[in-house]
């Protein structure tokens, strides 16, 4: 007779079921504490939130931190294929995006802006001739360099950043791409006017024509769902939101032209992702 698949769920005990209980209310409490004096007034400048941002994101510090980083190793893609998922569905996604825009060029140059531990590298990389990853933690940088070693020879380019001065990378990276990538890095930043610079240095690093796939969190005009501005560590995904139609309106001050924007209300890592289509004119 056929095996019978394993059945066995795992019932938890009452004790446990009320501990997670309570570490989500005090997730919840807090949150809501930090939003109503951010409201009041009490909002955290730029400066302190990216020295927060900085000290964070620098170097490993535990089994959060390797998630938020998307490490493969981290304890929270384990026993599933979620890892190998976050980056195949951002390459589905971009080709969708490709044929969209009538986006035919060889992708010879491709940055990615926070690539983390090289959940999204190892599926864009082997498309590439050369793929710069940029992000703050030189250990996540090491990391995806790793990984890309593991499925493809394409070039990497490691490029550490400063929280406080993202600019620097336009000194470090000289020539134009032909895509910029960006996933779950805007909702992780300062503020909404942060995010502005962003855009400018990715209009900067896209050569005439290119492309960019850019992704936020969108608020909905709900309290709850606008830019947090303070206590970074304790509530970094959550720190900025974009209405739709502002990020839309800022991409175009920016000097990139919206093509298209996909919503993804919720998924397995979270909720309200927008994807952006960009263009940069051509020469």
């Amino acid at each position: 007779m056929p095996e019978r698949p394993d059945s066995t769920v795992t019932i938890k005990k009452p004790w446990e079921i009320a501990i997670s209980q309570g570490k989500r209310l005090a997730v919840t409490m807090e949150d809501l504490l930090q939003r109503a004096l951010a409201t009041a007034g009490l909002r955290q400048p730029d400066s302190t939130i990216a020295a927060d941002a900085q000290n964070y994101w620098r170097r490993p510090s535990g089994s959060h931190w390797a998630a938020d980083s998307h490490w493969r190793d981290a304890p929270a893609f384990q026993d599933n294929d979620l890892w190998d998922r976050i980056g195949a569905d951002h390459l589905a996604l971009f080709e969708a995006g490709t044929r969209l825009t009538s986006f035919t060029r060889p992708w010879d140059r491709v940055i990615e802006w926070g690539c983390g531990g090289g959940a999204n590298a190892v599926h864009f990389a082997p498309r590439a001739k050369e793929f710069i990853g940029v992000d703050i933690s030189r250990d996540s940088l090491e990391e995806c360099g790793t990984q890309i070693a593991k499925v493809c020879d394409t070039a990497f380019r490691p490029v550490a950043v400063e929280v406080a001065a993202p600019e620097s990378v336009l000194g470090d990276v000289d020539g134009g791409c032909d895509v910029f990538l960006s996933f779950y890095v805007f909702e992780l930043i300062p503020s909404p006017e942060y995010g502005e610079r962003l855009l400018r240095i990715a209009h900067d690093l896209l050569a005439p024509g290119g492309l960019a796939l850019i992704q936020i969190k969108y608020e909905t005009g709900d309290w709850l769902t606008k830019p947090r501005r303070r206590s970074y560590r304790r509530g970094l995904a959550s720190m900025t939101t974009y209405p739709i139609h502002g990020f839309w309106e800022l991409s175009e001050r920016c000097g990139l032209i919206p093509r298209a924007v996909r919503l993804v209300p919720r998924n397995e890592l979270d909720e309200r992702y927008a994807y952006f289509f960009l263009t940069k004119e051509s020469a």
